[in-house]
């Protein structure tokens, strides 16, 4: 298996895509956000609630965002209008922590999983920065692509 985005000089080129047919490309990624056990009592205490806004509607909005704009932050990512962008956001009480997971969808010549892993990534930083004032003790923790599917390959952890 070669490096699509290395030429045979292995200088970096974007992939052509031109003589791909569209399909449906669905990508879900997920990762959390974990606190020490006091921050994440006082989270909890004020209802997720910050001098900025609530902890998790702000972050969902980021990781949209996000989402929408990954070809403007990845340099070689094709541009997409993406069909749908789902972020959800759940506490976990045993675990003191926010799990993440962004779900996207296009029907395109290339897949979302970027997307994906952009909008979990950015609502994390989000969160981070959000809390940031309780403790520098807050983790990121776990980013990863759970599920592709459309194109040459499906994939599922």
């Amino acid at each position: 298996m070669s490096l699509t985005h290395l030429d045979e000089h292995s200088h970096s080129r974007m992939v052509d895509v031109g003589d791909k047919q569209p399909s449906r490309r669905v990508a879900v990624a997920q990762g959390r956000v974990c606190f020490p056990a006091e921050v994440y009592a006082q989270i909890q205490s004020a209802n997720g609630q910050t001098a900025k806004g609530a902890i998790t509607e702000v972050a969902r909005l980021a990781g949209i965002m996000a989402a929408k704009n990954t070809a403007q932050l990845i340099p070689l990512c094709h541009p997409m209008m993406l069909e749908r962008c789902r972020v959800e956001l759940d506490y976990c009480d045993a675990e003191h922590s926010l799990h993440i997971r962004a779900e996207v969808a296009v029907t395109h010549k290339t897949g979302v999983e970027m997307e994906a892993l952009t909008a979990v990534s950015v609502a994390a930083l989000t969160v981070y920065d959000m809390t940031k004032a309780l403790s520098h003790d807050i983790r990121i923790e776990g980013i990863e692509l759970v599920h592709k599917s459309g194109g040459k390959h499906d994939f599922q952890r």
